[in-house]
Parts: C-alpha cells; sequence; structure tokens
C-alpha cells in the first residue's frame, strides 16, 4: 500500500525486488529483444507522460530515465542518448496513492509484460507494476516527496530464490 514519507536512509527498492529482478536490464536492451525478458522482473526509471484507465487497470506512459546504481532515475546525458524512449506501466490501482501523478521522477519494478494497452505504439515495451517508488513533486520541487506503492497480490508471487546473472 501506499506509504508516504519515506526517510532517506531507507533502501529505495526493497531486497525482495531486487533480488528477483535481471541485472543491468535497460530500454534498449529490452527493445532490441522483448522476447527474452518476458515474465522476468526488471527495474526502470521514468517520468509519467500520460496516463489511461481501460481494462480495470491504470496504465501510464514513462519516458526512461537511466537509473544510478542505487536505482534513482536521472535525465540522460544528452539529447541523443541510447536510453531515450519510453514504455508502458500496468498497475493494479488499488492502493495507489492520489499523487502519483504528481511524482517528478520514478522508479518502477515490474515484469515485462506481452499485454498492451490500446494506445501503445510497436516497440515499447510494457511492465506489470510490482512496485514503484515515487521521487518528488512536480508542484513541489526535486525529490521533495517520496511516496511507494507496492502490488501486494502479485508480489506473493515472487520466487524466494533470486536469480542468477548467469542464466542470460
Amino acid at each position: 500500500l501506499a506509504v508516504g514519507g519515506i526517510s532517506a536512509c531507507t533502501a529505495t527498492i526493497p531486497i525482495k525486488f531486487t533480488q528477483q529482478a535481471v541485472p543491468g536490464v535497460t530500454l534498449s536492451k529490452l527493445k532490441a529483444s522483448p522476447e527474452a525478458y518476458t515474465g522476468k522482473v526488471v527495474i526502470l526509471g521514468g517520468v509519467i507522460v500520460d496516463k489511461k484507465e481501460e481494462g480495470g487497470h491504470i496504465w501510464l506512459k514513462v519516458k526512461n530515465r537511466p537509473l544510478d546504481r542505487d536505482y534513482v532515475p536521472h535525465i540522460p546525458t544528452s539529447i541523443g542518448d541510447s536510453e531515450a524512449g519510453y514504455y508502458w506501466v500496468m498497475i493494479n490501482p488499488q492502493g495507489l496513492s492520489q499523487t502519483y501523478l504528481d511524482w517528478a521522477r520514478m522508479t518502477v519494478v515490474g515484469r515485462v509484460s506481452d499485454e498492451k494497452p490500446v494506445q501503445a505504439v510497436s516497440g515499447e515495451p510494457v511492465l506489470a507494476a510490482l512496485y514503484l517508488h515515487g521521487w518528488g513533486s512536480n508542484w513541489g520541487g526535486y525529490g521533495r516527496r517520496e511516496d511507494v506503492w507496492e502490488d501486494n497480490q502479485a508480489a506473493r508471487y515472487l520466487s524466494t530464490t533470486p536469480k542468477s546473472p548467469k542464466q542470460f
């Protein structure tokens, strides 16, 4: 469920998610080999640029922002950055903070899905959200407020055994 006011000493992403995520996945890797990642847990960053409600889900179109080693999204170093692009996040709206559209940036943990919203453009990956970390507020400054959301129903189905990076 949504929790506001995360302290600075709290990990950006709970370990149960970082252990499950395929390490080093970027938007360009997802776009280049979508079938290789379907069903896998990945972590991306970005900013919300559009929202749709469809099929009982909230669909967010997200402009990619590369993550640092602490899973914090940042503006790409150049306009022509290879990580420029968009992806979609499918969210179960239960427990989602009403302020999520005000997040300046977000970190997304999600399972790569072959489901697509009607509006999706070919080549835009879709992540079924497991965990979101919202950074700052578009109205209150960069990084001043943080929120998190977790799909508790989907999170129950995460494997208890971390994936080995050697599987790829």
